[in-house]
Order: structure tokens, then sequence, then C-alpha cells
């Protein structure tokens, strides 16, 4: 029978914003959950086993959102979570007030996301200006979203 004192909290669409993975089998250049952000690993290295047991693993990563650089220590045989990281492209169709316009490939049209504040931003108005057609890549973990990117759009 089940308890009414147990109360399991439910996330959308059946997916977690993150999964367990053992420490050791992370890879630079994947992606892991430290001080709480979600980060690119950028440098890994493992020390020796102690005399009290576990190797370390020492990890640098740069955040996907902001670029921030963060470092964390975590035993070898430890879980460490890894972000969920969900790749878009939209099509941009018009920037106003610094939000910009995007439909997807299905043809929804989301007004939700501001040009950002960064190179990629600056590629993006710029772009835009000129009139060229081209996509938006937008990266998602952890409930936050972000353009990381712009490319050509392919010749139809």
């Amino acid at each position: 029978m089940a308890d009414p004192d147990l109360d399991f909290q439910t996330a959308e669409s059946g997916a977690s914003a993150t999964y367990p993975m053992q420490c050791s089998a992370l890879r630079k250049n994947g992606h892991v959950v430290l001080k709480g952000r979600p980060c690119k690993i950028v440098e890994m290295s493992t020390s020796k086993t102690g005399k009290h047991g576990h190797a370390k693993v020492n990890l640098v990563g740069i955040d996907i959102f902001t670029n921030k650089k963060y470092e964390d220590m975590c035993p070898s045989t430890h879980n460490m979570d890894v972000p969920n990281i969900k790749r878009i492209d939209y099509q941009l169709i018009n920037i106003n007030d610094s939000f910009m316009c995007l439909m997807g490939d299905n043809g929804d049209i989301r007004e939700d996301l501001r040009v950002p504040d960064n190179e990629v931003g600056k590629e993006i108005e710029a772009k835009f200006e000129a009139g060229d057609e081209f996509m938006v890549t937008v990266i998602s973990a952890m409930g936050e979203e972000c353009a990381i990117a712009t490319k050509v759009l392919a010749n139809k």
C-alpha cells in the first residue's frame, strides 16, 4: 500500500534537469554541474589514491551560460550531477525591445528570449540589421535558456 506521507516532486515531461554519473566516468568537453551551475568540463585531473582510499578527480568547468569558471574536487567513486542539455535551432524573425522573435521547425513562434549581452548577441543584431536570414541555436539546461550561436539557413 502507498505511504501517504511520501511526497514525490514531479518534473515536466518526465525529464529531470540533471542525472547522476560517476565522477570517474566524466570526460573533458562533457558537461557537469559545478557549484549548482551547468558547466562544460575544460580540465580534468585525477590524483592518486591516498592512504585513506579514494582517488580524487579535480574538475574545472566553464558555465555554459555565463562563461564563468568553476572548480570542484570529487572522489572518483562518487556521483556528480550532469545537466540534461537541449539544443534547438530557431529561425530569427524579428528583434523587438531586445527580445528575439523566433520560429521553430514546427512553425511555433516564441518571443520570450532576450538577445544575449555578449559577442553572440552582437552577431545576431548585426546579421539581423543586414537583413540576413539565419538560424539561432538556443541551448537550455536546468531551467535556463540562452542563444549560443547563429548559422546560415540551409538553401531550400
